[in-house]
């Protein structure tokens, strides 16, 4: 494509340079609008330059990826609902054996989730709960959020769902499900491995230091104070039940070993018994403080009244008797009926539970099976939605609308600078030496996917060269093609390793490690790039031997 009119060039380079300053600097003194209204500004300046006509913006949005991408966000969001994530978190804790065993759950969980689950929703979720993990066992929380966001960024790349870009390229590329994932699934794996293994051998020695029991311990006990609330009413009703058996010994004990008098009275003795017995549905109205001594005090005086007062059945009229027994058979049958009510409540969540896996699980088959992505997700969210029966507006709303926003823009932005003719000019300069069936051509285009993936971010990266890289490969071969859609989406996903700026999970991580309550940590830049630049390398190398 032939280099535009002078005016559309440098009016489109000025949209899009807007567009790009705001996207990697989302606030900046001159224009502090954020990604998101940036991206509608860049595409709002592109039809006012007339770069783009408004029908040529409305057919540049992507309408597949969008409903690709609302539907992941939607399935994502009952999954966490469905405890699906609480599940994942206590794979990290069951049964583990120290740091480093730590670290590598966290490796492989977070792989695992985010190429099933979306890269942001795994992050979010997994963030806070490590945090936890480290301050329980008093070790530096740097290591485990690098391995959950770098392994986050590799795992993410096995599935058309995992990232962002990967769905724009499942979308143009027209590579079904399956074939992704069995393209780029030993790639991913073996990532995953030597990106532990460097976060082992940089951190080997911290991680090998015991923890201060002392110190530990105190840890959890806050812990607990935190998860857990000092008035606890399971606690209360035990102590509650300990005390009653005690008395109802007590009562036992008199009516065995008392005087004639006293068997008289058993009719008194079970008053006091259902008195006791009804004041523990109002135990909690009572202090903690106070609750034993009051109890105490009370039946210890009831009890002298009995043994004291031969003649107390006397004043007491039977009438008291019957509704004290009256009072008692309705508590019983009010508590009885309490506990059938939480059982089939607690069925209920069950059933619901297992039909969202089951739904979530039939999108997965679905999606192998070949159908079309976007109208799958879309069908299983709706499932999901109607399933849960009630009005959808509350998960609805945790959807993130502002990242649907900023595709569109963006999708309109980079379809107005490929009208420039800029982005076809460059790669007819490169890409006789990008070519993919020579491996020299294979690193020449991953270090320009990596240098626009770091510069431009992956996903504007993935819409300038895809396309041109697809073509250049066709003429090769058809598996050439594949091959060349299936390095772009491993490149431009691995890449965000390299710096803290341009992944969506580490922006994700720390923006969550920073707000965490109580756990806040942040992540510096530098402490990262030491392990994000060979991290980065080595693995992207690995991946591009591996994906056929």
């Amino acid at each position: 494509m032939a280099l535009a009119s002078s005016v559309k060039v440098v009016l489109g380079s000025l949209a899009f340079a807007i567009f790009w300053v705001l996207a990697v600097f989302p606030v900046v003194p001159f224009l502090p609008i954020g990604k998101d209204a940036g991206s509608l500004l860049a595409a709002i300046l592109m039809v006012v330059f007339r770069v783009l006509t408004p029908d040529q913006a409305y057919e540049a949005i992507d309408l597949p990826t969008l409903g690709l991408l609302l539907g992941t966000m939607v399935v994502s969001v009952y999954l966490k609902r469905a405890d699906m994530f609480k599940y994942l978190e206590n794979l990290l804790s069951w049964k583990s054996k120290g740091a480093k065993d730590l670290l590598c759950r966290i490796c492989l969980i977070s792989a695992i989730s985010s190429a099933l689950f979306t890269i942001e929703t795994s992050c979010v979720v997994l963030t806070e709960f490590v945090l936890k993990i480290a301050r329980q066992h008093n070790l530096p929380p740097e290591p485990f959020l690098l391995a959950l966001a770098s392994s986050a960024n590799i795992g993410s790349s096995a599935t058309p769902i995992g990232n962002p870009q990967n769905l724009v390229i499942a979308v143009h590329s027209k590579i079904s499900f399956g074939s992704f994932l069995i393209g780029i699934l030993p790639a991913m794996l073996v990532g995953v491995v030597v990106n532990a293994l460097i976060l082992l051998s940089m951190y080997w020695r911290l991680l090998s230091i015991q923890k201060d029991e002392t110190d530990a311990a105190v840890d959890v006990v806050e812990e607990e104070d935190v998860d857990s609330h000092r008035f606890s009413p399971a606690m209360m009703s035990h102590i509650t039940s300990l005390n009653s058996q005690e008395w109802y010994s007590r009562l036992e004990t008199i009516n065995e070993q008392g005087s004639p008098n006293v068997h008289g009275n058993m009719g008194h003795v079970e008053t006091i018994r259902n008195r006791l017995s009804s004041n523990e549905n109002e135990i909690h109205r009572v202090p903690c403080g106070t609750l034993d001594s009051a109890r105490n005090s009370s039946a210890s005086k009831e009890l002298e009244d009995v043994v004291s007062s031969p003649k107390r059945e006397e004043i007491i009229p039977s009438k008291t008797v019957v509704r004290s027994m009256d009072r008692l058979r309705d508590a019983l049958s009010i508590e009885s009926s309490e506990g059938k009510e939480d059982l089939t409540i607690r069925w209920q969540r069950m059933l619901w539970k297992s039909c969202v896996y089951l739904i979530t699980i039939g999108m997965l088959i679905a999606l192998l099976m070949g159908l079309s992505m976007s109208w799958t997700t879309i069908t299983a969210a709706l499932a999901l939605v109607v399933l849960d029966f009630k009005e959808s507006r509350p998960c609805l709303e945790k959807v993130s609308y502002s990242l649907l926003i900023f595709s569109c823009g963006m999708f309109i932005t980079v379809d107005g600078f490929n009208q420039t003719g800029i982005p076809s000019t460059l790669w007819d300069l490169m890409a006789p030496y990008a070519q993919i069936d020579h491996a020299s051509g294979i690193a020449v285009l991953a270090i320009v996917v990596l240098l626009l993936s770091n510069l431009a971010s992956s996903v504007p990266t993935v819409l300038l060269l895809g396309g041109r890289v697809a073509a250049s490969a066709a003429v090769i071969s058809a598996v050439d093609e594949k091959k060349a859609w299936l390095i772009l989406a491993w490149v431009s996903t691995v890449v965000g390793n390299l710096s803290l700026l341009e992944s969506a999970a580490y922006l994700t991580v720390c923006e969550e490690a920073r707000r965490a309550p109580r756990l806040g940590y942040t992540l510096s830049f530098w402490s990262h790039l030491k392990f994000g630049l060979p991290s980065t390398l080595i693995v992207t190398a690995i991946g591009l031997i591996l994906i056929r």
